[in-house]
């Protein structure tokens, strides 16, 4: 669906590079990235994702970059704890948008977890979301700097939080971890998982890697009770907080 985006806008100026965060690499990702038919993804990835039906009908095989970030770099340095995440930048390689949910609404919250089945009010309240993105996405590739989507650098600062003690301790724990996942010890590599994950509880990246590095677990979807279990104890508070749009005038 972004590839559908993509066509729609590169001609106007938009770039899209996409990474992976998968400390299992290739075999994690690769299927979900360039699938063979994209006509076999089940129209249910539609509804739970919040694409519209023209976005949905004009899905194709990504031509933009792809690139899987085995060690969470880019995700340490932009500040993004989830996918999908999106970060802004200018032709002037300013950030004009901070990390945040790409259009992606809090539908775990609403989903049957056996079925994976949407309700029609959280499908459509997706879609809204996620139009609400693109539009203004839009927006700024054909406006630029005038967007009222560009924020000014003393609002992007505002967003950006600068990492913490505990930010760095995680990701050196992290680090440890895919040296001995690349090692062949799992369960060492998934204790240091578990410990960044304890240190930023906020950051799905790490919480998924910590579940998902067994061989048996590459490269399927991370809906196990450990996942449920975290979600559960979200409460109230939001898997996939929107993009906050609030000082666009």
């Amino acid at each position: 669906m972004w590839q559908a985006v993509y066509e729609e806008l590169k001609d106007e100026g938009l770039e899209i590079i996409a990474v992976a965060f998968d400390t299992a690499g290739k075999a994690a990702v690769e299927a979900k990235i360039r699938a063979a038919d994209c006509a076999e993804r089940p129209a249910m990835l539609a509804r739970l994702m919040g694409w519209n039906d023209d976005l949905w009908a004009r899905q194709a095989p990504p031509t933009y970059p792809c690139l899987i970030d085995e060690a969470h770099v880019v995700a340490e340095l932009y500040g993004m704890t989830n996918v999908p995440q999106g970060v802004w930048i200018d032709e002037n390689g300013r950030i004009v948008r901070a990390a945040e949910s790409a259009g992606a609404y809090d539908m775990v919250h609403h989903m049957n977890r056996a079925t994976f089945e949407i309700p029609d009010d959280a499908a459509e309240a997706g879609i809204a979301i996620r139009d609400l993105y693109i539009n203004a996405l839009r927006d700024w590739v054909r406006k630029g700097a005038s967007s009222a989507y560009a924020l000014p650098a003393n609002e992007v600062r505002r967003r950006m939080r600068g990492p913490s003690e505990a930010d760095v301790r995680a990701a050196t724990h992290v680090h440890i971890g895919r040296y001995l996942y690349g090692k062949g010890a799992i369960e060492g590599a998934k204790f240091h998982f578990k410990e960044a994950v304890r240190l930023c509880p906020d950051s799905w990246n790490y919480r998924r890697q910590s579940n998902m590095l067994d061989p048996q677990s590459i490269g399927e979807l991370n809906a196990g009770p450990d996942f449920w279990e975290a979600i559960d104890a979200l409460g109230g508070k939001a898997f996939y907080p929107a993009a906050d749009f609030s000082s666009a005038g």
